[in-house]
């Protein structure tokens, strides 16, 4: 993410702030121009082009700071939610603002990428959507299926989540974690899947085709296979061929926009993938004495390490595979 800063006096900004703290200035963010910007008492802003914006009409509702073309409208991110907990579910709309908050910054990070966003509403069959689905009254499975992501608010509370994270053993558990590894599912299917990218693919991760509810079975009963430490970055990512490209994805936003937020903040020269022709020596040259230094820093707090990963060399052939997705510039 990058660094922002308030247009009216200069102050520091979050990405989520809709007001400069120093100077009272109303903000809202320009998905276009990706800056924050200043609007009017009335949530209105002109951009360049003389066109007018205004916030989001969900900016009470889930906190969203984003601009929309229409007075009373949403804006391209909340477009691109398709369900949400109903007025009377008090638990899953305390919930929904982190969801939105998490899918905010993955669409920021994709936009910035050059990957592609499309809504089902604008194409129904291979289009982008998400279901935030409250778990009160029903069981929510998170997962991705022909372009729509089902999300489990109650992943935003701390302590539901600590507690799957020890059941299932992940060192890792988060709702931007949820929503870079869903979405990772999403381009799979959509770049490659059908794609002469798919040979590629099946020789890196295996078989897609591998009966997915038998693996997850053998996952469960006899947990990683033997040695998976050298081939896979997570023991999740042994469970089936679509899991192991999914949480490889999920490392590569991962990196991607920690490196690039350590570089807005002068904590590393180098200022994201572009510097680099493989995204590998990204990694070796820069993100593995980062993340290094980072665990350090928590250690230092009595905290875990931010990134609990050893990435050996298979993975990174299945990062510079995951990159080289990216569309050209």
């Amino acid at each position: 993410m990058k660094a922002f800063r308030c247009r009216v006096c200069g102050n520091a900004l979050y990405f989520e702030n809709s007001v400069c703290v120093s100077c009272g200035t109303a903000l809202g963010f320009s998905r276009g121009e990706a800056e924050i910007v200043p609007v009017d008492a009335n949530g209105r802003y002109v951009d360049s082009a003389g066109l007018v914006w205004h916030v989001c009409r969900n900016l009470g509702l889930s906190g969203c700071t984003w601009l929309a073309p229409l007075e009373g409208g949403q804006c391209s991110a909340c477009d691109l939610t398709r369900v949400r907990p109903n007025d009377a579910d008090l638990e899953g709309l305390s919930q929904y603002p982190v969801a939105e908050r998490a899918k905010r910054w993955l669409v920021v990070e994709l936009d910035r990428l050059g990957f592609p966003i499309v809504g089902k509403d604008e194409d129904p069959e291979r289009g982008l959507c998400f279901d935030l689905l409250s778990s009160v009254a029903e069981n929510v499975v998170i997962g991705h299926d022909a372009g729509v992501i089902t999300i489990d608010l109650a992943e935003s509370d701390d302590a539901h989540r600590t507690q799957v994270q020890e059941q299932l053993g992940e060192p890792y558990r988060t709702m931007l974690g949820h929503f870079r590894h869903e979405v990772g599912h999403y381009f799979e299917w959509l770049l490659v899947e059908g794609t002469d990218r798919l040979p590629e693919a099946r020789e890196l991760f295996g078989d897609e085709t591998a009966d997915y509810q038998a693996e997850i079975d053998r996952h469960y009963s006899e947990g990683p296979p033997a040695g998976w430490q050298e081939r896979y970055i997570s023991t999740y990512a042994t469970m089936h061929p679509y899991e192991d490209f999914a949480e490889t994805w999920a490392h590569f936003l991962h990196i991607s926009d920690t490196v690039e937020t350590a570089s807005a903040y002068g904590l590393t020269a180098v200022a994201g993938i572009e510097a680099f022709s493989r995204f590998r020596d990204l990694v070796t040259g820069v993100w593995i004495p980062l993340s290094t230094a980072l665990n350090m820093i928590n250690r230092s707090m009595g905290k875990d390490d931010l990134y609990p990963f050893v990435i050996p060399g298979p993975v990174l052939d299945k990062l510079d595979f995951v990159a080289s997705l990216r569309p050209a510039a």
